[in-house]
C-alpha cells in the first residue's frame, strides 16, 4: 500500500463565462473512478479558455465525478455512481452509502446554475469503456437529446441509455436538460483524452456559440477526434439485449469488438454449454469479455435519420 496522500482533484474542475447571456453546457467526468479521461480533457479546456480569453455565451462549468475512486483508480468504493440518480434515492434522499453522498454534491452544484439563469440547459456525461471502442454517443429518446445529439460527427446509439435505470443522464434529462453520454474510448487511451476533449470543443461551439478559430490549439484540438479517431456518423438503434442470470456460464466467442457486424447464423457465444448464433445481420454492441455483468451482449441495428 502506498502512502502517498490524494491528489486533490476539484469538484468544480472549471467555470468560464464572458457574462453573457446564453445556455449553460455542464460537463461531467469521472462519474467512474476508473475513467479518467474526461477529468484531463475538462482541465486541457479550461487552460486554454483561460489562455486566449474568447467569447462565449451562456457558461461552461466542469464537474468531477467520484473522488475517492479516482484517487484509487477504481469504478466505485460502495455502488456504482452511475446507477444511484434512481428517482427513488432523490425523493428519499437517500445519502448512505459513498456514491449516494457524491451524487448529492454534484447536485447541490447544479442547483447553483437554475433553469431561470440559462436560456437552456445542456449536459455531457464523459465515459470510457473496458475494451477497445469506437467513440460513439449514447442517447436516451426524451427531450430534445436526439436532435442535439446529432450535431456530433461520430456514432449514435439510441435507446441503450433508456435501459439502464439510476444513471446521471437519465437524472439530467428528467430535470429537463438535454444532453446524452460520450463514450470516448478504451480507459486507458490517449485517443479517449482527445476525443472528451474534441468533443468538448464542439458542444462549446454548438451550445454557447464558441468561435473555435480563438483558441491556440485550434484545428487540431477538435480534428484528433472529428478527422482521425471517430467514424463518420451513423445512428443506431438498440434491437436486442442478451441477459444474463448469476447462475448461467457465458463465454462470448473471441475476438467480437464494439460495432462489429454480425450476420443471420453466426455463431456469438455459448451459454451453459448451448451455442448461441445470431438472428440479426446487425452489429453486436457490449461484447461481455470480463467475469462481471449481467448483460451478454447487446444487437444494434442502422437506421435511417429523418
Amino acid at each position: 500500500m502506498s502512502n502517498k496522500p490524494d491528489k486533490h482533484i476539484p469538484r468544480i474542475i472549471g467555470k468560464y463565462t464572458s457574462n453573457k447571456k446564453g445556455p449553460l453546457l455542464f460537463v461531467t467526468a469521472g462519474i467512474h473512478g476508473n475513467e479518467p479521461s474526461g477529468v484531463k480533457a475538462l482541465e486541457e479546456v479550461f487552460r486554454q479558455l483561460e489562455k486566449t480569453k474568447p467569447e462565449i455565451e451562456g457558461t461552461l462549468v466542469g464537474v468531477s465525478g467520484n473522488h475517492k475512486a479516482l484517487n484509487q483508480n477504481k469504478r466505485y468504493i460502495d455502488e456504482d455512481l452511475n446507477r444511484v440518480w434512481t428517482e427513488e434515492n432523490i425523493k428519499q434522499k437517500k445519502n448512505e452509502t459513498h456514491e449516494q453522498k457524491e451524487m448529492w454534491e454534484i447536485i447541490e452544484i447544479l442547483n447553483k446554475f437554475p433553469e431561470k439563469d440559462f436560456t437552456k440547459r445542456y449536459f455531457l456525461d464523459c465515459h470510457t469503456t473496458s475494451s477497445a471502442s469506437l467513440p460513439y454517443v449514447s442517447v436516451q429518446e426524451v427531450n430534445d437529446n436526439n436532435n442535439w445529439a446529432h450535431n456530433f460527427p461520430t456514432f449514435i446509439v439510441r435507446g441503450f441509455s433508456d435501459i439502464i435505470t439510476g444513471d446521471i443522464d437519465h437524472y439530467l434529462s428528467r430535470i429537463g436538460m438535454t444532453g446524452f453520454v460520450f463514450e470516448a474510448g478504451q480507459h486507458e487511451d490517449k485517443t479517449s483524452v482527445e476525443n472528451h476533449e474534441g468533443v468538448i470543443w464542439l458542444a462549446l461551439k454548438e451550445a454557447c456559440n464558441l468561435d473555435l478559430y480563438k483558441i491556440k490549439t485550434y484545428p487540431e484540438c477538435v480534428n484528433r477526434f472529428a478527422e482521425k479517431n471517430a467514424p463518420e456518423q451513423k445512428t443506431f438503434e438498440l434491437v436486442h439485449r442478451h441477459g444474463l442470470e448469476d447462475s448461467d456460464k457465458f463465454e462470448m466467442e473471441p475476438g467480437y469488438e464494439n460495432f462489429q457486424k454480425i450476420k443471420k447464423g453466426e455463431l456469438l457465444a455459448k451459454q451453459n454449454g448451448k451455442e448461441l448464433k445470431s438472428e440479426w445481420d446487425a452489429r453486436i454492441f457490449m461484447p461481455l469479455y470480463q467475469s462481471q455483468g449481467n448483460d451478454g451482449f447487446f444487437v444494434i441495428e442502422e437506421v435511417e435519420v429523418k
